[in-house]
């Protein structure tokens, strides 16, 4: 029965507490709302930096994943083919085309800088210019893992915008690395130099094409020589210049006596 008492008061202490706790007054609570105010204020300019610096990397990523429109048209688009020879160093050739409207720089970069060099390695193009880069890469001997091997070795070509007249440095895709547009990354593919192919056909035109721009510009300028006026009349342009500046001196000299 004392233990019946004891329970029963313990439940009826409950209502008596929450009816002695007396509401607030108006001022506390007046006192209350700015600081509610205050806080919820805070609250959402919290919220809004960090939705803003979410925004911001969100698009920063976005950008770096969305592919800027292409200055450059490669041929082969996508793909560099050897002849494979164990041992020997292979050639490969791919075109490349500014196909925009400004001058453009582009950048050869591999993932085998030991055995894989490029021809030119970089340069500028007019808009419209295009020119045959080679590459050539040591064929490594035959390994368990060959074909892994193969697919290892990839190029990637890279272009820039720049202003006309610039002189093409590779420290300008350093400089202006986010202005730097990936053109391309283009596979090893491994031909066999033994069996007629179209592609190794076409391959072995772009390199003579490029061997025979090479040899061009090794040429010297053709010299002109000199002004030949009529049949037999040579003048020597210098000659020419030299008697028009006597006569000039002797004019002045008439004109101050």
């Amino acid at each position: 029965m004392a233990i019946a008492d004891r329970r029963h008061n313990k439940w009826l202490i409950c209502p008596l507490w929450r009816s002695s706790a007396s509401p607030p007054s108006p001022s506390s609570t007046q006192n209350l709302q700015p600081q509610s105010q205050n806080h919820h204020n805070s609250h959402q300019n919290g919220v809004a930096s960090a939705n803003a610096r979410s925004s911001s990397t969100v698009s920063s990523v976005a950008r770096s994943l969305i592919p800027g429109r292409r200055r450059l048209r490669l041929d082969p688009s996508s793909k560099l083919y050897f002849p494979y020879e164990p041992g020997k160093q292979g050639r490969s050739a791919v075109r490349i085309k500014n196909s925009s409207k400004s001058h453009v720089a582009f950048k050869f970069q591999t993932t085998a800088p030991k055995s894989c060099y490029m021809r030119p390695p970089g340069g500028i193009l007019a808009p419209g210019e295009g020119l045959i880069a080679t590459v050539f890469k040591f064929m490594e001997l035959p390994e368990n893992n060959e074909k892994n091997q193969k697919r290892k070795v990839k190029f990637k070509i890279m272009s820039l915008k720049v202003k006309q007249g610039i002189d093409y440095v590779p420290e300008l895709f350093e400089e202006q690395r986010d202005e730097v547009i990936v053109e391309r990354v283009m596979q090893v593919v491994f031909l066999d130099p033994e069996r007629p192919n179209p592609a190794l056909d076409k391959l072995k035109r772009q390199l003579a094409e490029a061997d025979a721009a090479t040899e061009t510009r090794k040429k010297p300028p053709a010299d002109a020589g000199p002004k030949v006026i009529g049949e037999g009349l040579v003048i020597d342009e210098w000659k020419e210049r030299r008697e028009k500046y006597l006569a000039r001196q002797q004019v002045e000299a008439v004109d101050s006596m």
